[in-house]
């Protein structure tokens, strides 16, 4: 297997566009034409992780957190950045992150999180914008079913945990052609009547390409009448952060030590107890604090994220409980989900996960 066929695949499932504008997912370092020997997956790349998979014989690291966030004025050895650039290309290492792609997506770093908590039809906090656009076509009724079925193979009419979903409304389409047209039907000059369906489907950004070229192999007239229209629907999956119900909701006491050993967490960082039971719960993978408000707008009982301020405890106002597991602790379990993610699709190569624990804060 090339390295671009992964890329492709991962990408595929995880675009780039969604990450934020800050991030930097995707290959950090390497060469994507070549074979890959074997993948390492790890949370950061460190020094100890490369020197395994070199000692591995593994010419592929997949992260979640990138590598690369600054510019690097040069490469040398006198930090760890410089030092494993330097051993990526010396050994033909492939470095490859999904960051914020990942934490974006409705299968990703918080869908896992919920289900180790247990929670029930988990949602986005704030659902993404920008994803969806409305295909409409033209097309003559002995075309509909070829092109219905072309059109979701190459990735329409999707929504939720529904697929091949589109609406056909009868109607009249009206042409002309010209001397130089060479229409499947029709003469030059002679106006034509025809009885079409107009067909309306919702396509994902990443999919957009793939179904107008579908759409232009199978559609029978030499010029295919369409619109493409970009939404403003949210996309129910993709988005920040998420919230969802417990099966059985819990005291407050007994959830927090519920999930200090479900993370494997050292200490949790709480604002003040508010003696209630949890039910509704919100979560963030990484840096949540800014999905603090939102939280709160949907009544959560209690926020799972890290890396919160001194001050923002004080943004909870007693109606939620923040819970502040540390970043390594929220996103652990990402490091499963992306083995899964790979050997989905490609079951009988090499994926493991790093030894080294990569969380560069402790507690004493």
């Amino acid at each position: 297997m090339k390295t671009k066929e992964l890329i492709d695949y991962l990408e595929g499932r995880f675009p780039l566009y969604l990450q934020e504008s800050y991030d930097n997912c995707g290959l950090q370092i390497g060469d994507i034409d070549q074979d890959v020997s074997g993948i390492l997956v790890a949370l950061d790349c460190t020094e100890a992780v490369i020197d395994e998979a070199i000692s591995l014989h593994y010419n592929t690291i997949i992260t979640h957190h990138p590598l690369l966030f600054k510019g690097i004025k040069r490469i040398g050895k006198s930090t760890s950045i410089e030092r494993i650039i330097r051993k990526c290309i010396k050994h033909d290492v492939v470095l490859y992150a999904l960051h914020t792609n990942l934490d974006n997506h409705g299968e990703g770093v918080n869908k896992r999180i919920c289900e180790k908590l247990g929670i029930f039809h988990p949602r986005p906090l704030v659902p993404y914008r920008g994803n969806l656009y409305k295909l409409v076509v033209f097309t003559p009724k002995d075309a509909v079913d070829s092109l219905h079925k072309a059109l979701g193979d190459a990735g329409a009419g999707g929504i939720g945990n529904y697929y091949d979903c589109g609406f056909h409304s009868p109607g009249i389409g009206l042409f002309t052609p010209n001397e130089q047209a060479t229409p499947s039907l029709g003469t030059a000059h002679v106006p034509e009547r025809v009885e079409e369906m107009k067909m309306e489907y919702l396509v994902p950004k990443n999919k957009l390409h793939q179904v107008l070229r579908a759409m232009h192999e199978t559609h029978p007239y030499e010029e295919v009448a369409h619109d493409v229209i970009l939404l403003e629907n949210a996309d129910p999956t993709l988005g920040s952060g998420m919230v969802g119900e417990l099966a059985v909701p819990m005291e407050e006491q007994a959830f927090l030590s519920f999930v200090k050993e479900t993370f494997n967490a050292s200490v949790i960082r709480t604002s003040p107890l508010l003696t209630r039971t949890i039910s509704r719960v919100a979560v963030c993978g990484g840096s949540g604090s800014f999905l603090l408000g939102e939280a709160l707008r949907q009544q959560a009982d209690v926020f799972i994220s890290s890396d919160f301020k001194y001050h923002e405890f004080f943004e909870a106002e007693g109606k939620l409980m923040i819970a502040d597991i540390g970043h390594y602790e929220s996103e652990q379990f990402t490091q499963d989900l992306l083995v899964e993610i790979i050997q989905e699709k490609f079951p009988t190569f090499a994926v493991r996960i790093t030894e080294h624990n990569t969380n560069p804060i402790n507690f004493h």
